[in-house]
């Protein structure tokens, strides 16, 4: 009941004060939290389990928010907290007057970093959800490298005579080098990690040695270097898993999971209970004014920078950062052992003030463990803060998150812009065309992402079913593969979920592979200077002009139709009166002059289908009439559609000829019609 209210980070504080008080009570000297100790054996467990198992795709989504406020937000606290503590230095008095610049900005490098171990052990319990959760635990693994700098800058100036320019652009130069070479051996040792796990096969059992110990020789070696170790441990957790777990045997991988959970909860446990005996066995100096002030100014500049950064930042985020956000982000920034080790570091010689400094120090850290740790449940159930909702990913999402990744690199690749889809696209097909041959063994490195996803929730929903005795009963959604994984002695000889040959698996991964994997190769960046011309456009246009002038032909007929004539028999009256009233017309006697009208049988009932370019008198064919054709008045030859790709208004058709097919109709007839009940004439009145 009690540690539902109270960090379990707090409870271990009280526990470490309690026990050092019991051995400062009985006589002993309580031991102290040795900094060799802390930085070479307790903390090297937390930072491998938060990086081999570090959510991948929001870190990377939000990695130039978390670097913004792990650089420029610690480069901010430490230079804003030492510039303001060495004023209150001069102005404090007696006790404070000969701690100098250099010393008072040491002082706010060590405490201005967020410590990932105080983060990690109270937002785990308050289940905040992933976005912040990501951004103030990966700002507390990042700004290790600048924490580094910082302090071995500082404390190197501190043994200057005098500080030249050169030596500030060398330690700004340093920068680079501590947190890029740190990287650098990260993934050095998990590339050498997974090359390694392919060949183990035949001795799982030593698997998972070999993920800790190239990833503890990855720490060792960045420190050995004054390099940054928490970003190697980072780099060559996040490097190797996806290779190490496609080699390894599911024991061994269940093997690296919990021992690493359990490595990390004890070093957690100890940091904290270290700290409280600490606390109680400790040299300590008071000082009111400098101790008060280093709290006061911590969380002014944590609330300015977060306020300042946050108001650069969403200048460029889609997904905004709220105030409560903001709020969140500014009070999750506790301390805790990183900056109390660093402090144990200092040297008497050079540093006097020791004590002074790491009294303030731990002061800090209770401050923000013990009332930002207590409070910020209570804050975020007050402020309704988005919560981490816990949820199985399906193959449904993991299928609509592939065609929104492909969609956006296509999107971006239309644009022009090279945003972080179209590099994550990149670095997806270097890794699969090349690094997987190298590092992941048998069939699977040509397995597609999508099936292999598939594997492994088959693999956990067999898992499960096992664990909850329910083996007797399996569900239609969880394949006889994953039961095969568990149970080998009951292995088939083939698989019968899903009930496909090799053949077809083959055919379908070919498929998923051509199109859901290759969508860049089908595409070109747009570019309005390279626009490649269309062979067609022209031709189109032509078309469009030809068809445009018949219309406007059409139109001056029909206008000119409308006008009466001179002479009551001719051509042109004709076809005033087929307009007007085809019903009322009858015919002279004399139809030797009479137009040949050649129709468009797709839509009889338009004026504008007669085709006014084919008129001719019958007399003017060449052939003599008959007498059947005198009788039955105009001759309406059916047009025939044209090919398609040709141009319908001056194409000339085959059924243009007097010798081919006719329809004859009488003026009286309504016309070829679907629905001859309906009576209405071929040409209706008014138009």
């Amino acid at each position: 009941s009690v540690s539902s209210i109270v960090p379990e980070s707090c409870l271990l504080i009280v526990v470490g004060l309690l026990v050092g008080g019991l051995i400062k009570g009985v006589g002993e000297k309580p031991p102290i939290l040795k900094s060799d100790i802390f930085f070479l054996f307790l903390l090297p467990p937390i930072i491998l389990d938060a990086g081999y198992f570090l959510p991948l795709r929001p870190f990377t989504e939000n990695l130039g928010t978390i670097l913004i406020f792990a650089v420029v937000g610690t480069l901010w606290n430490a230079f804003f907290l030492g510039g303001l503590m060495y004023a209150v230095c001069q102005l404090g008095g007696p006790g404070l007057n000969h701690i100098g610049l250099l010393a008072n900005l040491l002082f706010g490098s060590i405490i201005s970093a967020v410590d990932p171990v105080a983060v990690l052990a109270v937002f785990e319990e308050i289940h905040i959800n992933e976005l912040l959760h990501i951004l103030v635990f990966g700002e507390s693994l990042l700004n290790d490298a600048v924490t580094v700098v910082l302090y071995h800058l500082f404390e190197e100036f501190a043994n200057f005579e005098q500080v030249t320019i050169l030596d500030i652009i060398l330690g700004f130069l340093s920068f680079f080098v501590v947190s890029l070479g740190g990287v650098l051996v990260g993934v050095i040792y998990g590339v050498i990690a997974a090359f390694t796990s392919r060949f183990t096969s035949h001795i799982r059992v030593i698997e998972p040695l070999f993920v800790f110990l190239y990833s503890y020789m990855a720490y060792l070696s960045a420190e050995l270097f004054h390099l940054s170790g928490i970003m190697a441990l980072i780099a060559a957790g996040v490097v190797m898993r996806p290779y190490v777990e496609a080699n390894i045997s599911h024991k061994s991988h269940t093997t690296i999971k919990y021992f690493l959970k359990m490595w990390s909860s004890v070093s957690e446990t100890l940091i904290f209970i270290f700290l409280g005996v600490s606390t109680v066995a400790g040299h300590h100096y008071w000082n009111w004014t400098f101790v008060i002030s280093t709290l006061f100014f911590c969380l002014i500049a944590r609330v300015l920078g977060v306020l300042v950064l946050t108001w650069f930042i969403n200048k460029f985020r889609i997904v905004k950062l709220t105030p409560k956000d903001q709020f969140i982000i500014a009070y999750g920034g506790l301390r805790g052992a990183i900056a109390f080790s660093l402090g144990y570091l200092l040297d008497y010689e050079h540093f006097s003030m020791r004590d002074m400094f790491l009294t303030a120090i731990i002061t800090v850290i209770f401050f923000t463990v013990f009332v930002q740790g207590m409070t910020i449940r209570p804050l975020v159930d007050l402020l309704a803060v988005k919560k981490k909702q816990e949820t199985k990913r399906s193959i449904n999402e993991e299928i609509h998150t592939q065609f929104l990744d492909h969609l956006l690199t296509g999107i971006e690749d239309i644009c022009g812009h090279y945003g972080h889809h179209h590099w994550k696209d990149k670095l997806n097909r270097f890794n699969k065309k090349y690094v997987k041959k190298c590092l992941i063994a048998g069939e699977r490195s040509k397995e597609p992402q999508l099936i292999a996803f598939y594997h492994k929730m088959e693999m956990k929903q067999a898992i499960e079913l096992v664990e909850s005795g329910g083996i007797g009963k399996i569900p239609s959604a969880v394949s006889t593969v994953s039961i095969q994984n568990i149970n080998p002695q009951t292995l088939p000889l083939e698989r019968v979920i899903p009930a496909l040959s090799k053949d077809k698996e083959e055919e379908i991964r070919k498929i998923l592979r051509t199109n859901l994997q290759k969508t860049r190769q089908r595409l070109r960046s747009y570019n309005r200077h390279t626009l490649v011309a269309d062979p067609y456009e022209e031709a189109w246009n032509q078309m469009l002009l030809r068809r445009q002038k018949a219309r406007q032909l059409e139109q001056k007929m029909n206008n000119y139709l409308t006008v009466p004539a001179h002479r009551l028999d001719s051509p042109t009256m004709s076809r005033a009166r087929i307009g007007s009233d085809p019903l009322a017309y009858e015919p002279k006697e004399d139809s030797e002059n009479l137009p040949i009208i050649t129709i468009d049988p797709a839509s009889p009932q338009s004026p504008e289908s007669v085709d006014l370019m084919s008129e001719e008198p019958k007399g003017c064919s060449g052939l003599p009439p008959s007498p059947e054709e005198d009788e039955e008045g105009l001759v309406m030859r059916v047009k025939e559609p044209s090919s398609p790709g040709t141009d319908d208004v001056f194409t000339p058709g085959t059924g243009d000829s007097p010798s081919n097919q006719r329809m004859l109709r009488c003026l009286s007839d309504p016309g070829p019609r679907p629905e001859p009940e309906e009576g209405e004439p071929f040409i209706p009145k008014g138009q």
